[in-house]
């Protein structure tokens, strides 16, 4: 049986509020198929409801009225890259911390090797709601599976929505791992960064690690049930 992609929205919207990684803004969307994706409705994402339907984009055309501006960003990536499946747009407290340094993590620990060398960043402060703005921020992620928007939080791309929102929580692990370190940095330590091997090793989706995640973020949700 296929997932609904509406519940499976629903669930990650709700998660990532849950887990600090989103407050009053961010949104979050899936692919439905080649040329629509369902985003959700634009309030935060911690009040989305267990039937909130979403809303359907088209890749072809404009946002939908009752889309936000910023679900360009969504758009355009989808465009870009046919493998993702699923899209975060959150605001992940230390990520934004150490995006006010001019930084993004790198590869450090575990989590942080899934954006090896580290992921670009956005150098602009306004909010992307341009078409324009939007297809640079899409040419600048590239095939990362995060870009950091300066000051702004955070997008991360996924084959599907459970594992963007899993993203979502490995980049700010990986930036609290950078915060924690700074005075180490301060009195000139410097930490050992993952080598290429170390990362190729490391940042496996063996062994259900993107499901396991996905079960502990929606822990506590009225609409998750643990796997069978």
């Amino acid at each position: 049986m296929q997932p609904d992609p509406g519940r499976t929205l629903r669930l990650a919207a709700r998660a990532m509020a849950r887990h600090g990684l989103a407050h009053a803004y961010g949104h979050v969307s899936t692919r439905l198929d080649d040329r629509h994706f369902l985003v959700t409705p634009a309030s935060p994402l911690g009040l989305v409801s267990t039937d909130e339907p979403g809303v359907v984009v088209t890749l072809d055309g404009d946002l939908p009225p009752v889309a936000l501006p910023e679900v360009r960003i969504h758009r355009e990536i989808y465009r870009a890259r046919p493998s993702v499946g699923g899209i975060c747009r959150v605001q992940p407290p230390a990520t934004m911390a150490l995006s006010a340094l001019g930084e993004t993590p790198r590869a450090l620990h575990g989590l942080g090797a899934y954006f090896a060398p580290q992921p670009p960043l956005w150098p602009g402060v306004a909010l992307v709601r341009d078409d324009e703005q939007a297809v640079r921020v899409a040419a600048m992620m590239g095939d990362a599976r995060a870009i950091v928007l300066s000051g702004n939080g955070a997008v991360t791309a996924g084959d599907t929505l459970e594992e963007a929102a899993g993203l979502a929580f490995f980049l700010e692990d990986a930036a609290r791992i950078e915060l924690a370190l700074l005075p180490a940095r301060a009195v000139g330590k410097s930490p050992r960064e993952y080598t290429p091997e170390e990362v190729e090793k490391r940042a496996v989706k063996a062994g259900g690690l993107f499901e396991r995640m996905w079960q502990y973020l929606c822990f506590g949700d009225p609409e998750w049930q643990p796997v069978s």
